[in-house]
């Protein structure tokens, strides 16, 4: 087993460096030197997907004798990863790593220009490769179903679509009653919000919900992200807006709960594939609860607004607590993804989940995206994006090549419920805690029932075991009527 180890901690250690060269790219890298960078991550994810694949590794897989249980959980997840990656040739590797390298520019350029021009042939070529990484992987009905795989294994494209047709069916009734219902001001959140104390705000209560600073820090990026270099190393990212609250402060607390999931990967799985987050809906389900459940909540703010209020007394001096809780939670559509409020959000994720399929299908082609995206925005939400940097540009997955990426956000909503009811079922006092801003036994319970494992149990086992149930969109309709019928009264 040591000799195995040791082989998967350098393979491991490569995809690590390379991570790295990437959260550089988007935090500091000077703009010429794009295609450098572009091949030295694409060398570095080669070479590891070769070390992971090559005929010692193999040898060094079956001639392993277990151990323990971490032991024969690395040795299955290793066994399924190498036979995933058997199947697609380093070269492959290479070209998508280089084409992300060169489409993360072209898209931070055309999203900074508003020119969609200048990212229409890398997102063709992304395209492209990910259809030959689906054919390489093999899939038994279509080739959406083998990118999904790559971010929520074991989910295929119909269970994806019959998941989401069953939450829009309750939730588009929701939609209709918020918005015939009187409307809330989200003034409050609008004003003058100085970018430096929005960012010391943001990162000290960050710390306080259990970010360790010392194993990780905060950045600025044109999409917030967070980039894991081993569990003792979790990184951030945020952006600001000096007249708007969310951005910034939702931003921070929505990666720092992804941090938080890695920085609680049990100790004993480092450098190992183990350490790593078990499904991206698994992950999503950690920054969507401490983002919304905690942050989002009247007993969160019930300790943190006068806070708030000491240190923007130009914005909310006059405002009371429960002006600015309904402002912070104000229903209204958005073009924007990343400011879409807890209803309309799972939409956003459906209407990228459909022109992800279609596109992959070959039946919409990358010209004609803008177009279709808006149409879909205005039908969907009843707004049309007034360019594309707040449409089809806003987000960064496609110039990363993550194709099959998107479901996961909505996939996660749905289990963050189901995980926070089950830790208020375990914790009597929860509510109580998050008002005196005691967040340690939540995260504790978190680190017990989710983030210790990595990838040694299923986003399906780690559900069934913590709440009983494995995936159900109920909890989370059931919270979604109650949270906002009280606020719209309906």
């Amino acid at each position: 087993m040591l000799d195995l180890k040791n082989r998967l901690q350098r393979i491991t250690h490569l995809n690590q460096a390379a991570a790295v060269l990437e959260w550089d790219q988007e935090t500091h890298m000077p703009e010429g030197a794009e295609e450098s960078r572009a091949r030295q991550v694409g060398t570095l994810r080669s070479l590891a997907h070769e070390m992971l694949t090559a005929e010692e590794t193999v040898s060094l897989l079956e001639k392993a004798s277990p151990e323990s249980d971490i032991d024969s959980d690395l040795v299955r997840v290793v066994r399924r990863d190498i036979d995933k990656a058997t199947r697609v040739p380093s070269s492959l590797i290479a070209e998508m790593a280089e084409a992300s390298g060169r489409s993360k520019s072209a898209w931070m350029k055309a999203r900074g220009t508003n020119d969609f021009s200048l990212f229409a042939p890398h997102l063709e070529h992304i395209l492209e490769l990910a259809v030959k990484h689906a054919e390489a992987l093999g899939y038994d009905e279509s080739p959406y179903d083998a990118l999904l795989d790559q971010y929520e294994e074991g989910m295929t494209t119909r269970q994806v679509n019959e998941v989401f047709e069953s939450v829009k069916k309750d939730l588009i009734p929701i939609v209709k009653q918020i918005a015939d219902a009187p409307q809330i001001s989200d003034a409050p959140a609008h004003g003058d919000f100085p970018v430096d104390r929005q960012w010391d705000f943001g990162l000290r209560v960050a710390q306080e919900l259990g970010y360790d600073l010392n194993c990780g820090r905060q950045d600025v990026s044109a999409h917030p992200f967070s980039t894991t270099f081993s569990i003792t190393d979790v990184r951030i990212t945020t952006r600001s807006d000096e007249r708007f609250f969310n951005p910034a402060f939702f931003g921070t607390l929505h990666e720092a709960g992804h941090a938080m999931y890695e920085q609680g990967i049990d100790l004993a799985l480092e450098g190992l594939p183990l350490a790593d987050g078990t499904s991206l809906g698994m992950h999503e389900s950690q920054s969507r609860l401490w983002e919304n459940l905690v942050g989002r909540s009247a007993d969160f703010w019930k300790h943190y607004y006068p806070q708030a209020q000491q240190l923007f007394p130009e914005a909310l001096s006059g405002v009371s607590g429960d002006a600015f809780y309904k402002a912070i939670n104000s229903v209204s559509a958005s073009p924007v993804r990343v400011e879409a409020d807890e209803v309309t959000y799972n939409l956003h994720i459906m209407l990228r989940f459909e022109l992800e399929q279609e596109m992959i299908a070959g039946r919409i082609s990358v010209a004609d995206l803008p177009a279709a995206w808006n149409d879909r925005m205005e039908s969907w939400l009843g707004i049309r994006p007034e360019n594309d940097t707040d449409g089809v540009l806003q987000d960064i997955h496609w110039s990363l090549g993550a194709i099959g990426y998107f479901p996961t956000y909505a996939l996660g909503n749905l289990m963050s419920v189901q995980l926070f009811n089950a830790a208020e079922r375990d914790i009597p006092a929860l509510n109580e805690q998050i008002a005196t801003g005691q967040f340690a036994p939540l995260l504790g319970w978190l680190r017990s029932n989710v983030h210790q494992y990595g990838r040694r149990r299923s986003a399906n086992e780690l559900l069934e075991k913590a709440t009983g149930s494995t995936l159900n969109a109920a909890p989370w309709l059931d919270y979604i009527r109650q949270k906002f019928g009280a606020l719209y009264g309906f």
